[in-house]
């Protein structure tokens, strides 16, 4: 039996998929009232609750051999809602898994992800790496570059953006910061693969797609796909946070949150070969990709739907 926290999250909902497509037998860990509308053809098991409920946690670990977890506020907490559905949830997580004698607990991290960074999404996410190597049980760590798709919160807002404003897109400082997108079937795949993969248990690994790229250039990338020319205008990172600030008491919801601005804040790249030299395959392409799900797309709905939509409750 393998767990998946988060499951109804972007790389959650393709992780399942994959697993269930696969033959294995999948337990989801899901929050109360979102059992109702569940994006699989075939239904794992499901348990509502969440990590703060020990009685319901521990129903769900029970009997589990796995856990992938991938629970997390990154795209819409502030930092104290970081801090506590990642980092107390991955502890309460870390200490029903000891108590069901769970084999492995593989979990998803940021290149860049370090205790001591001056990000706080950075920082959260470096002690949930502690506590997991720190835990006493079995574990993988996959630190991924930017996960890009269709639906996904990164490369998908810079297109609403760019809909939203028909002259210009402010850009973070003047887009020099290299990032290494992979995408979320190549991500999956690694996921999926590191079940079987020996070598990895008890290792932290870093992996990315087949190419680096800068912000700048993933902008134009983005604008030259889906036929949005725009006025690209540099504005320094802590003006941007301001402005996101403003954003957030106006809008339920602000395509540019404080974690994405955090993502950018320094160079974040892997060795290109890894994604080969640890799971077999090489990862697709960033532009070619993109061509298959962004050209055409009119962007208006998701951008209310985006715009509109309230930030999730706190687990």
């Amino acid at each position: 039996m393998i767990l998946v926290t988060g499951a109804t999250g972007f790389i959650g909902r393709h992780l399942v998929a994959r697993l269930l497509a696969d033959g294995h037998r999948v337990r989801c860990l899901i929050p109360p009232g979102r059992a109702a509308d569940l994006p699989w053809d075939n239904v794992p098991e499901i348990i509502e609750g969440t990590v703060f409920d020990d009685e319901v946690l521990f129903k769900a670990v029970s009997g589990v051999h796995v856990i992938f977890h991938l629970a997390n506020a990154q795209w819409w907490g502030r930092p104290r809602e970081l801090e506590r559905i990642e980092l107390a949830g991955t502890r309460n997580l870390v200490a029903a898994a000891r108590a069901a004698r769970v084999g492995r607990i593989i979990t998803l991290s940021h290149l860049g992800a370090a205790p001591s960074s001056a990000y706080p999404l950075l920082q959260i996410k470096g002690f949930v790496e502690e506590a997991i190597r720190d835990s006493g049980l079995a574990y993988t760590i996959i630190r991924s570059g930017l996960v890009f798709g269709e639906e996904d919160s990164f490369i998908n807002h810079i297109a609403l953006s760019l809909r939203a404003n028909p002259i210009f897109f402010l850009m973070p400082g003047r887009g020099e910061v290299v990032v290494h997108p992979i995408y979320i079937d190549d991500l999956v795949s690694a996921l999926v693969r590191s079940l079987e993969t020996v070598d990895l248990v008890d290792t932290q690994i870093e992996i990315g797609g087949p190419e680096y790229i800068t912000l700048e250039d993933l902008i134009r990338t983005v604008m030259r796909v889906t036929r949005m020319q725009r006025l690209i205008i540099p504005v320094a990172p802590y003006v941007l946070r301001w402005t996101t600030a403003v954003y957030s008491r106006i809008l339920p919801r602000s395509l540019v949150t404080p974690q994405w601005l955090d993502l950018l804040a320094t160079n974040r790249t892997a060795p290109l070969g890894n994604t080969f030299q640890y799971f077999g395959f090489h990862a697709r392409r960033l532009e070619d990709t993109l061509l298959g799900y962004m050209r055409g797309r009119s962007y208006w709905k998701p951008l209310m739907r985006s715009s509109l939509r309230r930030r999730p409750r706190g687990i």
